[in-house]
């Protein structure tokens, strides 16, 4: 017997250990739905709100079962891993990730399901755990303050002096959007960080001639 005969016997016999009987797979399945399920309250808790999609949500624990469920199927033959691969690599994923939270829990739950199925059930016990503290602290770290939108409405070009005026009283920082001018009337929106923004609001709404002044607060991205 050569040492390439050998060498290709000892690599099919370690892809054919694994003891592929019923109570195994349904104990790695079992535990799998457990991991699947704390993934899909986690991402429903953790989540905003604004962005939080059901859909995604109930497909975050069918991944973790169909990848454990492939991870056995390619321990228990060679065979079956290079099938596996030439299958997968034929098959185009072309759905847009909104949110980057939304790849995070999408890699979580593939890991989770390829831990499960390789039976080392407490890594993902501690992969949980601290994925779940680190993004609890890291979403309520304060870091950056969002500002918020005003739009102002009313009748008279010269009214934007007067709301720029209002906002300065307010404001260090802030940044026209948008200026809409028709029929005598002006719409402007500005982006502001104010102290007071109850204040701000009554100032701009008091000066004569604005018909309607509108503080929003946004989710988007916040800029430095």
């Amino acid at each position: 017997m050569t040492f390439k005969d050998i060498f290709k016997k000892s690599f099919i016999q370690g892809f054919t250990r694994y003891d592929a009987t019923p109570e195994n797979i349904i104990v790695v399945f079992v535990i799998s739905a457990f991991f699947a399920l704390y993934i899909f309250f986690a991402y429903r808790l953790l989540t905003r709100r604004t962005f939080y999609s059901k859909s995604f949500n109930v497909a975050l624990p069918s991944l973790v079962l169909i990848t454990a469920g492939v991870i056995l199927a390619i321990q228990s033959s060679v065979v079956i891993s290079l099938g596996m691969v030439g299958a997968l690599s034929i098959v185009r994923f072309r759905t847009a990730v909104k949110d980057a939270m939304d790849l995070v829990f999408l890699f979580w739950a593939i890991s989770t399901g390829i831990i499960c199925g390789a039976g080392l059930a407490e890594i993902s016990c501690v992969l949980a755990f601290v994925l779940t503290v680190a993004l609890f602290v890291l979403d309520r770290l304060p870091v950056a303050r969002a500002p918020k939108i005003l739009m102002a409405s009313g009748s008279g070009y010269e009214l934007e002096e007067s709301i720029m005026e209002a906002v300065r009283r307010h404001c260090k920082v802030f940044a026209v959007k948008s200026r809409a001018l028709a029929d005598g009337r002006i719409d402007i929106v500005i982006e502001v960080r104010a102290k007071d923004e109850a204040a701000l609001s009554r100032d701009v709404a008091s000066i004569a001639g604005v018909s309607s002044s509108t503080l929003l607060a946004h989710d988007g991205e916040v800029t430095y």
